[in-house]
């Protein structure tokens, strides 16, 4: 197994921080698809082929969204240790090659709003539960859309009841297509609902209630039918904030681009006291995303649908060990 190295001007033991950071990124189902490869002057961002999820995400778009979400987090890490981070997107297909470089840029000291980011990386949780009914502030809002246009994405606020309705029946049918396909069924058990002592996936403790007919807004059962039984009749919130991540072009440099503007809105989320989950749904879903974009009256294209509102404390998902992520180092070449 590999073993953690100094990186850029960085000690071993530093390194392994600003991993164990990354690793703390949010990605599909928990899937973690993120590896690191050390060097003395950079360190890369890999795709881990190994957890590409076939049937939920054939494209790839959300393995690449969540490795630019871990991207944005080793970002962070690296301005607290007073390294300014030099990153290059570099994806091309090939598993072969990385996703991002990041090398050496010269001395930086954290900002307030840096360090604030960074203490939320801890303490941001993906919170499936109901929501409060209160509206969330307009100036937090305007804070969300500020983070997300600082990432150089653009955030679409769902202002009406017209708009919301349609985002409805958009989930409401992508989740039924998807729920259609015993491949995505197959997919969605092997990676959710379970109790043991896995690194990866949602467990029952993170999978939230149990989703019932009567709920406004479809959502998955990440409990495989073990989560917490509801009070007959309870629905969730009935105005949650929802909003749609956009990124001014297609392809993957722009979904890694996506991936580190969800983290800045996440953690941003995190400071002011917000709960956030995912309607992924229709994004998974080519023609259903294609309607969305449609629906939104833009040339953006959509990369996450967010739910945000007031929640209560939700536990943790696991993480695999820093020695996991890492790739084995290349071997210098004879002479």
């Amino acid at each position: 197994m590999a073993e953690v190295t100094p990186a850029l001007g960085l000690t071993a033991t530093e390194v392994g921080r600003a991993l164990r950071l990354a690793s703390l990124a949010p990605s599909v189902h928990n899937s973690q698809p993120w590896r690191f490869s050390l060097q003395r002057d950079r360190i890369e961002l890999h795709a881990d082929e190994r957890r590409r999820l076939a049937a939920t995400d054939p494209e790839e778009r959300e393995l690449r969204i969540s490795c630019g979400a871990a991207l944005f987090n080793l970002r962070l890490s690296l301005e607290d240790s007073g390294i300014r981070p030099l990153t290059t997107l570099v994806p091309n297909g090939r598993s072969s090659t990385p996703l991002a470089v990041v090398r050496y840029g010269g001395r930086t000291r954290p900002s307030h709003e840096r360090t604030r980011l960074l203490q939320a990386v801890y303490t941001r949780r993906t919170n499936r539960r109901p929501f409060v009914d209160a509206a969330v502030p307009s100036a937090q809002r305007a804070q969300l859309i500020r983070a997300v246009e600082a990432e150089r994405g653009w955030l679409y606020v769902l202002a009406d009841r017209k708009e919301r309705a349609t985002l409805r029946k958009l989930i409401t049918r992508a989740h039924h297509k998807q729920m259609a396909d015993p491949r995505f069924r197959t997919e969605l058990a092997e990676w959710t609902g379970h109790d043991s002592d896995r690194a990866d996936g949602v467990p029952i403790s993170a999978g939230g209630l149990r989703p019932e007919p009567q709920d406004e807004w479809v959502l998955r059962d990440f409990s495989s039918g073990k989560g917490v039984e509801r009070t007959p009749g309870k629905d969730f919130e009935a105005e949650p904030l929802l909003v749609v991540l956009c990124s001014f072009h297609e392809g993957a440099r722009a979904e890694l681009q996506a991936g580190q503007a969800l983290q800045r809105l996440l953690l941003t989320a995190t400071t002011l006291g917000l709960a956030v989950s995912f309607l992924s749904q229709p994004i998974e879903v080519p023609e259903v995303r294609g309607e969305l974009r449609h629906a939104l009256g833009t040339t953006l294209a959509p990369q996450a649908v967010l739910r945000i509102g007031f929640g209560s404390p939700v536990p943790a998902t696991p993480r695999r060990a820093v020695s996991e992520l890492l790739l084995p180092q290349p071997q210098p070449t004879a002479t």
